[in-house]
C-alpha cells in the first residue's frame, strides 16, 4: 500500500474513523447501559446535579448523551450533534464532576473527551449513514 496515494490514505481514514466511532461509541454504551438502567428502576436517583436542574433530570441528561448518542455516534448518524452531547457530557465529568479527583479518577472522561473533539474535528467519515444522507442529497440536486 503506497501511503502517499492520496486514495489510499483517504479510505485508510474513513476505516480508522469508522474503528474509532464503532469501538469508542460501544465503550461509552458501557457507562451509560447502567446509568440507564438506574433509571428505568425507580426509586430515589441520587446522581450529581451538575446544572441545578435536580439529580433526576441531569440524569436524563447523561443517559441520553452516553447511551443514546453513543448508539447515534457508532452509526454515524448525527455525529456532530452526538458528539456535542457527549463532549459536554465528558468536560463535565472530567473538570467539575472529578476535577478535585487525582488525575487517574479523570483520565478516561478526559480520555473520551480527546477522542470526541478528534472525530468533531474529522466527522464521521464515508463509512457512516451521515454520508450516505449527503450522498443522497447530492445525486437529487440539480
Amino acid at each position: 500500500m503506497n501511503y502517499t496515494d492520496s486514495n489510499s490514505s483517504s479510505i485508510l481514514k474513513d476505516i480508522i474513523l469508522f474503528a474509532v466511532r464503532v469501538f469508542v461509541g460501544f465503550a461509552m454504551l458501557s457507562h451509560g447501559f447502567p446509568k440507564l438502567q438506574m433509571l428505568l428502576e425507580g426509586g430515589k436517583i441520587e446522581f450529581f446535579d451538575f446544572m441545578g436542574l435536580g439529580p433526576q433530570i441531569s440524569l436524563i441528561l447523561t443517559v441520553f448523551a452516553e447511551f443514546v448518542c453513543s448508539i447515534l455516534l457508532i452509526l454515524g448518524l448525527f455525529t456532530r450533534i452526538s458528539l456535542g452531547f457527549l463532549i459536554f457530557t465528558m468536560a463535565i465529568a472530567g473538570f467539575f464532576i472529578h476535577g478535585a479527583d487525582p488525575f487517574e479518577k479523570r483520565e478516561l472522561s478526559l480520555i473520551y473527551l480527546s477522542v470526541y473533539l478528534l472525530l468533531m474535528a474529522f466527522g464521521a467519515g464515508k463509512f457512516s449513514v451521515d454520508h450516505m444522507i449527503e450522498k443522497r442529497k447530492r445525486a437529487s440536486d440539480w
